[in-house]
C-alpha cells in the first residue's frame, strides 16, 4: 500500500494516491515562488514522481518498491524500514526515470520512500511516501532435512519441512526446483501437511551433482499463509557404494560402482521371542546411511527400557554408521563375534567383529545405501530415516500433489 505525503507545491499535481494514475505535473507561473522542496526555472514544467503500487493496494515482499519520475530523472531515492532502521538497496535504470529494489522486504512492514526528481532544467522535485507489505495470517518457513550441501551417496533423498501445515500443496510444488547434471528426472512426495521428499526413480548416478532451490517466498500457499525465505542446498554425488545385508544368510555384500569388494559376517536383529525383551528384528528395506560417530554408548533407555528395567543396557560400541532414524547401526559387537554369520541376536543392529566393522565406517558415508532383505522385520517407514526407496515409483507418483 503507497501512502504519499503532500508536500504543497504550487501548481503540481502529484501522483494520485489510488489506483496505479501517475500524473504530469505543470509548470510554474513566470514569476511565481517555488514552494517547499522544489526550485522551479518558468515556463519548464515539475518533474513528477510516482510509487508503484500506489493507493491502498499492499505489496508483496517478493516484488519491488518501484519509484518512476516522469518529465526528468531521478536524482536521489531512500528507502527506510523505520521499524529496523535498515536501508533497502536498489539501482536506477540507465535513463535514470526508475528506481527498484533489489532486496527481499518484510511481510507486514511500511517502508518509508523519500525520492527527488529533477527537470530538464535541473529543477528539483521532492517526494514522500509509504509502501506497506502484506501481512499474512501465518508464514510457512521451509528447512533442509538433509545437510545443507556437501558430498553424498546415491541414495540421496531431498527433503523440506515446513513450520505450518501447507493447504495448497500443488503451488508449493510449483515452486520447487530440482535439477541435476547429467539430468535425471524424479518427483515430490508429501508425507503429511508439513514435510515433501524428492527422489529419483532410480538412485542418483554417480558423479552427479544436485541442487535444490526453493521459490516460495512472497507466494500465497493457502489459507492465507504465505511462504517464508527461500532456501537452496547443492549436493555432489560421490562414487557408487551399496551394502547389500542377508538376515537368511548372515551375509553383507558391498559393492563400489557395481563391483562387489567386500563381503563379511553380520548378526541381525532377533525375530524369537528371547527374554526379558521379546523379538527386536531388523527393518527390511532400502536404508541410507544418515551419519556416523566412531565411538558411541548405546543406551536402551533410548527407546523406554531404561535401568532396573529387564532387558536393560548401556554399551559402549565402536564404528558405528547409523542407517535409521530408530536406532539402526552398523557397528562393532564382540560380544556377538561367535554367531555373525550363522545367528541374528542383535537388538536390530548389524553386528560386526573390529575390522569388518571399522571398514564398513571408512568406506561408507552419508547417503550411502544399505538394502536388508530377509531380516524378519517390518518394512522400513519413510519416516524413519530414508525408507522412500522402498515406495514403488507409481505410489511415489501418486504422493505428488501435482500427479497424484
Amino acid at each position: 500500500m503507497i501512502r504519499i505525503a503532500g508536500l504543497g507545491l504550487a501548481g503540481l499535481v502529484l501522483a494520485a494516491c489510488s489506483g496505479q494514475t501517475e500524473t504530469a505535473g505543470t509548470a510554474l507561473a513566470a514569476g511565481a515562488p517555488a514552494a517547499a522542496g522544489m526550485t522551479s526555472v518558468p515556463g519548464v514544467p515539475a518533474a513528477t514522481v510516482a510509487f508503484v503500487p500506489a493507493g491502498e493496494d499492499q505489496l508483496s515482499p517478493k516484488d519491488p518498491i518501484v519509484v518512476k519520475a516522469a518529465g526528468g530523472t531521478l536524482q536521489a531515492v531512500a528507502v527506510t524500514n523505520p521499524q529496523t532502521g535498515n536501508a533497502v538497496k536498489g539501482g536506477l535504470s540507465p535513463d535514470k526515470t526508475t528506481w527498484t529494489s533489489d532486496d527481499h522486504l518484510r511481510y507486514g512492514a511500511t517502508y518509508q520512500v523519500v525520492a527527488t526528481a529533477v527537470n530538464a532544467a535541473g529543477a528539483a522535485t521532492e517526494q514522500r511516501g509509504e509502501v506497506h507489505t502484506l501481512k499474512p495470517a501465518g508464514v510457512a518457513t521451509p528447512s533442509l532435512s538433509q545437510p545443507p550441501s556437501g558430498d553424498v551417496g546415491v541414495g540421496l533423498v531431498l527433503g523440506l519441512k515446513f513450520d505450518h501445515d501447507i493447504t495448497d500443496k500443488a503451488a508449493v510444488e510449483k515452486s520447487l526446483k530440482v535439477t541435476s547434471s547429467p539430468a535425471q528426472g524424479g518427483g515430490w512426495y508429501w508425507v503429511g501437511k508439513r514435510e515433501v521428499h524428492f527422489r529419483p526413480q532410480e538412485y542418483w548416478k554417480a558423479g552427479s551433482t544436485v541442487k535444490l532451490e526453493t521459490t516460495t517466498f512472497g507466494m500465497p500457499i493457502g489459507g492465507g499463509v504465505y511462504g517464508g525465505q527461500d532456501v537452496s542446498a547443492s549436493y555432489k554425488v560421490h562414487d557408487s557404494w551399496i551394502a547389500k545385508a542377508d538376515g537368511k544368510t548372515h551375509q553383507i555384500k558391498a559393492f563400489h560402482n557395481g563391483e562387489l569388494v567386500k563381503t563379511a559376517p553380520i548378526s541381525m536383529g532377533k525375530t524369537v521371542d528371547t527374554p526379558p525383551r521379546g523379538p527386536t528384528p531388523t527393518f527390511n528395506g532400502t536404508h541410507t546411511v544418515l551419519g556416523k560417530e566412531e565411538h558411541k554408548i548405546m543406551d536402551s533407555c533410548s527407546y523406554g527400557v531404561c535401568e532396573g528395567d529387564p532387558g536393560y543396557y548401556n554399551a559402549p560400541e565402536n564404528w558405528n554408521v547409523r542407517i535409521s532414524n530408530d536406532g539402526e547401526y552398523l557397528h562393532e559387537n564382540l560380544k556377538t563375534v561367535g554367531v555373525q554369520g550363522s545367528a541374528n541376536v542383535s537388538n536390530g543392529c548389524l553386528n560386526m567383529n573390529t575390522e569388518n566393522a571399522k571398514w564398513f565406517f571408512d568406506n561408507f558415508n552419508v547417503g550411502d545405501v544399505v538394502e536388508i532383505t530377509n531380516s524378519g522385520g517390518p518394512q522400513l517407514s519413510i519416516n524413519n530415516g530414508h525408507g522412500d526407496w522402498a515406495i514403488s515409483w507409481s505410489a511415489w507418483q501418486a504422493g505428488s500433489a501435482l500427479h497424484g
